[in-house]
């Protein structure tokens, strides 16, 4: 069949999807992509795979996409994230054939981004960018996508969209923030970017940002005109958005863990589900997010379910007549609800420091800081600071690593060949060479096995000569037995 392009393979291979679910790394695993679909979400995305990784590793591949195979999973869109056009290419022709269609990830705006040159942190290169998609274009048998953020000015963002939709974008979700908005300095998607994107370009586009009810998904539609609109923040905390519903939290999750029953994934993201989906029944029943991170087993997070749902029936059955939520809230804590991102003035109020300072340092403040004596630390390197008084966060102090020439991993110091011991170890098998600085002879056992041959072939001549003197004189003495 030839590829279907553009509003043809939106209306069809994707069923005029209106209400999508976002990739999420770890968290929009199967079991919660079925829970999802469940629940009036129409297309679901992979959580972000790694290229280069999935083209390396079979078991990556195996435990990330080909054992989960499901035919309620459809349509399925497969995102990678990549900055090499052929490494991108191999792993969607390795994923092309469990899914409907391959996203490329230019919006992930996280540190680990960052130092892997990938997601957002290539929004500023688009040639590379135009000559990723070109090619996946052309090689692909199912249609390539793109999900992108914006940039700060709205002309920049629309040409930027155009460039991807010449080099063979078929579909474009465009979230309406900046790479530099995120965690408390989220603040507000922009709309006004994506309604320019949406009139600039020929392709069906996505929406992603402010989606926190229904109401939000049919406001975005018309304000902007794209043609579906993606939850990723809103879909984790209430899986039934889509479907204009506010269940309680246990009943979600008494269904997804029948799901994962059924479709097994890591416990890690079980419980990270969980601790979104409860979050503010857990701001409420401390002791219950301590069970919640000790439990072991998909039973003894079953066992902290019931004991949510006991106590939270047992507060509505105390409950007093016209009481409204506390903290704020718009519905009861044991309702699914949004959570509300605090900006960086409501941190700094819950940290102690001013608002400026705040501002200034952001979420990840050790991140980009030159000297490791600041006062103010993440809580994890506090914890590490309490294990050692003597640890430094100074990034001068870090090793240097020198990079693999071939797929910059760290290269071994005593590599022959200058490269990882993965590239080294396929470079000298294909040579036939050794690196003794990886522990690799495959030249030593090349030789070794040819002498030993060598060897065989000396004792099987000796065994025939041998054998022809012992006939040669066995003849001998008949003919002399035969004389006398």
């Amino acid at each position: 069949m030839p590829k279907l392009q553009g509003f043809e393979f939106w209306r069809n291979t994707l069923r005029g999807a209106h209400y999508v679910v976002a990739p999420m790394v770890d968290q929009s695993e199967l079991a919660w992509r079925l829970l999802s679909r469940r629940h009036g979400a129409q297309l679901c995305y992979t959580p972000m795979l790694h290229a280069q990784v999935f083209v390396r590793d079979a078991n990556y591949r195996k435990e990330n996409l080909y054992c989960d195979v499901c035919p309620e999973d459809r349509p399925l869109i497969v995102q990678f994230c990549a900055n090499d056009p052929e490494v991108f290419v191999q792993a969607a022709l390795l994923a092309q054939d469990y899914c409907d269609a391959i996203d490329l990830n230019l919006g992930c705006p996280q540190m680990i981004a960052k130092r892997g040159h990938y997601g957002a942190f290539l929004q500023e290169e688009w040639a590379l960018l135009q000559k990723m998609i070109l090619l996946a274009h052309e090689k692909l048998s199912v249609p390539i996508t793109c999900k992108i953020r914006v940039f700060p000015e709205i002309d920049k963002t629309v040409k930027y969209a155009q460039l991807l939709e010449k080099a063979g974008c078929q579909l474009l979700t465009v979230h309406g923030r900046t790479k530099e908005q995120k965690g408390p300095l989220a603040g507000v998607a922009s709309w006004e970017h994506i309604k320019a994107v949406r009139k600039a370009v020929g392709i069906p586009v996505f929406a992603n940002g402010n989606i926190q009810y229904l109401s939000d998904v049919e406001e975005c539609m018309q304000k902007t005109g794209v043609h579906g609109v993606m939850s990723a923040e809103g879909n984790l905390h209430n899986p039934a958005l889509f479907e204009g519903r506010n269940p309680v939290v246990w009943e979600m999750t008494e269904e997804y863990l029948e799901i994962v029953h059924q479709y097994p994934c890591p416990l890690s993201y079980v419980r990270a589900h969980l601790f979104k989906l409860w979050h503010h029944t857990l701001q409420v029943y401390q002791q219950l997010r301590e069970e919640l991170a000790k439990a072991k087993t998909l039973e003894g997070i079953a066992d902290v379910n019931r004991d949510l749902k006991l106590r939270c029936q047992e507060e509505i059955a105390n409950q007093k007549e016209g009481e409204k939520p506390k903290g704020g809230l718009p519905f009861f804590h044991w309702i699914c609800q949004p959570y509300v991102r605090p900006g960086p003035k409501e941190m700094c109020k819950e940290n102690g420091t001013s608002g400026s300072e705040g501002g200034m340092r952001g979420k990840r403040a050790l991140e980009d800081e030159d000297d490791g004596n600041s006062d103010i630390l993440s809580k994890n390197k506090q914890k590490k600071k309490l294990r050692n008084p003597n640890k430094r966060f100074d990034p001068s102090l870090k090793p240097k690593y020198a990079k693999c020439d071939h797929c910059g991993n760290p290269k071994g110091n005593k590599c022959v060949f200058n490269l990882c011991r993965g590239c080294c170890k396929k470079r000298a098998f294909k040579e036939t060479a050794d690196c003794p600085g990886h522990g690799l002879l495959f030249k030593t056992k090349y030789e070794k096995s040819l002498l030993w041959k060598s060897g065989q072939t000396e004792m099987q001549e000796i065994e025939r000569t041998q054998k022809g003197d012992v006939e040669e004189t066995a003849g001998l003495k008949e003919g002399i037995d035969a004389v006398l």
